[in-house]
């Protein structure tokens, strides 16, 4: 069997104790006709692969199992493909989600909602992860990318891009709604760009004054910096703004969910895209809480 170099996780630890060993392992294989084979030129390191790495999200089966490959912001190049592939050829550029598979079966991929199927595959889970030379897919679970994108820019769309995309869309965007994006980092300064193109007046709230300078540059109409003493926040923010239509959390702080959900007026909509505790709240303001996770195949193609 043909070897090829991977970053293999065999036990989760800090990142500083460099835990991802190069190691040679099988090269990667077409599968069956509709898979095509990937040389990958790039992939992102998102926050949440750290956490599997770091085991930070052991109690939630993440890692599921070891050893793994991480890594599922991938972008390469089609080096091979089934003979029943018709979406790609062989030179074509292309990309991963998280989304490495479904059953294509059951109620929720039937509804085009395959990221919530229970048999969902998960890139860098297993062998089958981004830091490596190859990596087969089905065609059905690539995107086509352009030619002319390089793939460290391509590469975080894949993550990062897809989920900020969605949390826009979970929030029901419209032309002038008041939408707050709480946490601007590689995922919320996404979802400010999303969230400005869908017409959203987006107030951008950030602890990091860069961060805050970054959300500006990309079209917040306003940008606040957070504080823990959440009277004082929700007072400024009051009197600039008052309450808001809705808001998307992203910064991984359970208090911050807290002043999020208190930050929107009665029947206004909170986004939640991180792992966390959610606070208890008043049911008669009619507000809703909505959960949000990367995106289906139809979203990455959109993004």
């Amino acid at each position: 069997m043909e070897k090829m170099r991977a970053m293999v996780l065999s036990g989760c630890a800090p990142i500083e104790t460099k835990p991802l060993k190069l190691t040679e392992i099988d090269k990667h294989q077409i599968q069956n006709s509709h898979e095509i084979l990937l040389k990958i030129e790039g992939c992102g390191v998102c926050h949440s692969q750290l956490h599997g790495i770091e085991g930070d999200w052991q109690d939630l089966g993440i890692p599921p199992t070891l050893p793994t490959v991480p890594g599922h912001e991938v972008v390469g190049k089609v080096v091979e493909v089934g003979k029943d592939v018709t979406k790609f050829k062989v030179g074509d550029k292309a990309g991963i989600s998280p989304l490495l598979g479904s059953c294509m079966e059951c109620q929720y991929c039937k509804e085009g909602k395959e990221q919530l199927c229970e048999k969902m595959e998960v890139t860098g889970e297993s062998l089958r992860g981004g830091y490596t030379e190859y990596i087969n897919v089905s065609e059905d679970f690539a995107t086509k990318v352009p030619d002319s994108m390089k793939p460290e820019y391509a590469a975080p769309l894949f993550c990062a891009g897809i989920t900020a995309y969605k949390a826009v869309k979970a929030v029901e965007p419209a032309t002038h709604k008041k939408v707050a994006v709480f946490g601007i980092g590689g995922v919320g300064h996404m979802a400010v760009e999303f969230a400005k193109l869908e017409g959203c007046e987006v107030i951008a709230i950030s602890r990091n004054q860069k961060h805050l300078d970054v959300a500006k540059r990309l079209g917040a109409a306003d940008v606040i910096q957070y504080t823990s003493n959440q009277e004082k926040f929700l007072e400024e923010l009051k009197n600039k703004h008052g309450l808001l239509d809705a808001a998307i959390v992203f910064a991984p702080a359970d208090e911050v969910t807290d002043t999020a959900i208190k930050a929107i007026k009665k029947g206004g909509l909170v986004v939640i895209g991180t792992v966390g505790k959610i606070s208890s709240f008043l049911a008669f303001e009619e507000k809703t809480i909505r959960g949000t996770l990367i995106g289906s195949r139809k979203d990455m193609e959109d993004v």
